[in-house]
């Protein structure tokens, strides 16, 4: 008995030994932070003067006084609404042509990973070349057959749409998430489906998607949680413009607290943006059981 007590010490002294850092961690660079902007966004508060208190003035003129609150959170919601779905059916489409036993498809699966391994803001400074209105890659490529080019990053009209066809080529994570989905489909499924005479069609929706639903679901949660917290891209790309068409939440949560120094206004808008993310969130969780099938409920 004694034996097995001095062991159970052990075992809970390496426990602790090993989280124990991450413990320090979460506290001092999540928990105690989070605490802290909490606090703040009921104060008017610069970063250095004295805090003075407020109480909910902050929420209550963000939702009625603010209207580039409304605008930032419209342009997050455009890409948001666009960008999900299309990099997601992009994401499926790959992994199931790269899911195929054919030669180079290993080549091609490091090849559509590669973007994302690749620093940020050095990938979107090289596409903001390759988008440039007079003398970018894209617009060579237009004019050597004969069409016109435009200003992409720099006309109201296809600057959100550049940033959101950018993204399409970032889809690595996603893609090997739904590759790995896909390896762990059984075989036995697609020979019975065979035998039954289905088409290719038939096969996707009622064995591969069913049984690759809940990574698709994962991808989505995930890619919509990022895309309400976009920032870098239109910071390196367009700055919010132009005439703020790329103006998105966390641009505009950047600018007001350390282009503005409101520190306490900018708490409010970041816990506002934790909302809505957690409504979003617990909104997919719920709706999930429409299409998100686990094995035991595929037949």
């Amino acid at each position: 008995m004694k034996k097995k007590k001095n062991e159970e010490y052990k075992n809970a002294k390496y426990f602790w030994l090993f989280i124990v850092p991450w413990v320090i961690g979460f506290l001092a660079f999540t928990l105690i932070p989070m605490v802290y902007s909490f606090v703040i966004s009921f104060t008017n508060w610069n970063g250095h003067s004295a805090i003075e208190f407020k109480g909910i003035t902050n929420y209550i003129n963000i939702f009625t006084k603010d209207k580039t609150f409304w605008l930032a959170l419209k342009n997050t919601f455009v890409y948001i609404i666009v960008s999900v779905p299309l990099n997601t059916a992009f994401s499926i489409l790959l992994a199931v042509l790269l899911n195929r036993d054919l030669p180079g498809s290993k080549v091609f699966r490091g090849i559509f990973y590669l973007p994302t391994i690749c620093t940020g803001v050095a990938m979107y400074i090289t596409w903001t070349y390759l988008f440039n209105g007079t003398n970018g890659y894209f617009n060579v490529l237009l004019n050597r057959i004969g069409l016109e080019g435009t200003n992409w990053l720099g006309n109201t009209s296809t600057a959100m749409g550049s940033i959101i066809f950018m993204e399409m080529f970032n889809i690595g994570t996603a893609m090997t998430i739904v590759l790995a989905g896909l390896q762990d489909v059984p075989r036995d499924f697609y020979e019975a489906a065979n035998l039954d005479g289905a088409t290719a069609v038939q096969k996707f929706f009622k064995i591969t998607f069913p049984m690759v639903s809940p990574v698709v679901f994962f991808n989505v949660l995930m890619a919509i949680i990022k895309g309400l917290q976009i920032f870098t891209q239109p910071y390196v790309m367009t700055q919010g413009g132009p005439a703020q068409s790329t103006y998105v939440y966390g641009l505009y949560l950047y600018n007001t607290a350390f282009s503005y120094g409101k520190f306490g206004y900018a708490s409010s808008l970041a816990w506002v943006l934790f909302v809505i993310i957690i409504i979003i969130t617990m909104v997919i969780m719920k709706t999930s059981n429409a299409w998100v099938f686990y094995r035991e409920d595929v037949k």
